[in-house]
């Protein structure tokens, strides 16, 4: 064990737990109603918990148990019922990987959460968040991460896929898995009203720009001049892609607004992140300050040209943010294109797949949508039985 390498990743499991609570809950809750902001904090803080127990149940044996053949890890982990403090992972405790992975775990199905708020029912989102997570997941995470068919001497040979922290895991299986979820829901019965606090989206964003060096730099695992890489370019991008989108605005609207520049900033930090143990400061501001613009024409598109409600944007920032940062691992970083773009089709149809399918049993087992009279009223006092905010006091 090492023991700097040690101080730096539990610092890191707690900046991407940061990431999620509060910094996604925040982000998220600003751009809904003032009437569903609760019913968002509710589900974020929900799945987290849950996640938690799942990963220690089965989750992470799944994604990092000792099993063969490329495809799952087995259930040899479960529980942790053999790990002790002194077992290692490289120069970590293995206990550490452990929490380290379960933030990551959590915060995945949490970026879903985005593409179906103001008419999600409550018990669907719960239930999906569980199974997606162990199924769709955990799978793909041993696969790249675990040693799995994709990852080096699977089936691309030598090389395998290249995902520092998860431009494929996280970002890629994310948004797709929004974008199916909101083509089943269909849109809201109001589009277009204004996020109700964009201040809590300029705070949630901050604090996930914060967390991300965690993300990035912690998957580096080691405190080494990798993480301090990883951590200056992921800066760097988010920086860039914050100004080009607002650039974008102002050049098509006439205007650049707080919401959007903030959102560029999320562009620019998921393109970065199947890069960041890749690339160098320069090709750093060339991946954010593309990914501002791209991803904002991707949200035109998603929205008005294919007609899918995907709320708050999910596919377009962190969906496509990660595919495009992931071949620009393959320009930039020395991955071969085809490991690369290989890994992105396996993954997509398979999370696709899974995740149609989870769809379609869970709203067999609990609604998919509440009513029309509790969306037009609002999820938070319908559903929790609280408001966000007391008018009359």
């Amino acid at each position: 064990m090492n023991g700097a390498d040690t101080a730096w990743i539990i610092a890191a499991t707690a900046l991407v737990l940061f990431m999620t609570l509060p910094g996604l809950a925040l982000f998220y809750g600003g751009l809904v109603r003032a009437r569903n902001v609760l019913s968002v904090f509710m589900q974020c803080y929900t799945i987290a918990c849950l996640m938690g127990i799942l990963w220690l149940i089965i989750g992470y044996s799944i994604a990092f148990g000792d099993a063969s053949g490329g495809f799952w890890g087995g259930l040899n982990k479960a529980l942790l019922l053999h790990l002790t403090p002194e077992n290692l992972i490289g120069t970590l405790p293995e206990i550490l990987f452990f929490a380290f992975q379960m933030t990551f775990a959590i915060i995945t199905p949490v970026l879903i959460v985005g593409s179906y708020v103001e008419r999600i029912g409550f018990g669907f989102a719960i239930l999906f968040s569980g199974l997606w997570m162990l199924l769709v997941y955990a799978p793909v995470v041993h696969w790249i991460w675990g040693g799995g068919f994709l990852s080096d001497g699977g089936i691309f040979g030598a090389t395998g896929a290249r995902d520092f922290a998860g431009g494929i895991v996280v970002h890629q299986t994310a948004g797709l898995a929004a974008l199916v979820i909101a083509a089943f829901l269909g849109p809201r019965q109001q589009q277009g009203i204004p996020p109700h606090s964009p201040g809590y989206v300029m705070m949630g964003a901050s604090m996930l720009w914060v967390g991300w060096f965690g993300f990035n730099g912690g998957s580096a695992l080691a405190a080494d001049g990798t993480a301090a890489m990883a951590i200056t370019v992921t800066h760097i991008s988010a920086a860039a892609g914050s100004l080009t989108w607002a650039l974008w605005e102002q050049i098509r609207f006439g205007r650049a607004s707080l919401v959007g520049i903030v959102t560029g900033t999320i562009a620019g930090l998921a393109s970065i992140t199947p890069a960041s143990g890749f690339v160098g400061p320069l090709e750093a501001l060339l991946i954010g300050g593309i990914a501002g613009i791209i991803c904002q024409e991707a949200v035109t598109l998603v929205r008005y040209r294919a007609g899918i409600d995907d709320t708050l944007d999910v596919f377009a920032v962190h969906g496509l943010g990660g595919i495009f940062g992931t071949l620009m691992v393959a320009i930039f970083g020395g991955a071969g294109w085809i490991a690369q773009t290989g890994s992105l089709l396996i993954v997509g149809v398979f999370t696709v797949a899974v995740t149609s399918i989870l769809v379609v049993i869970c709203k067999a087992i609990t609604p998919l949508r509440v009513s029309q009279e509790i969306e037009a009223g609002g999820l938070d006092l319908s559903i929790h039985g609280e408001r966000a905010y007391d008018m009359n006091s």
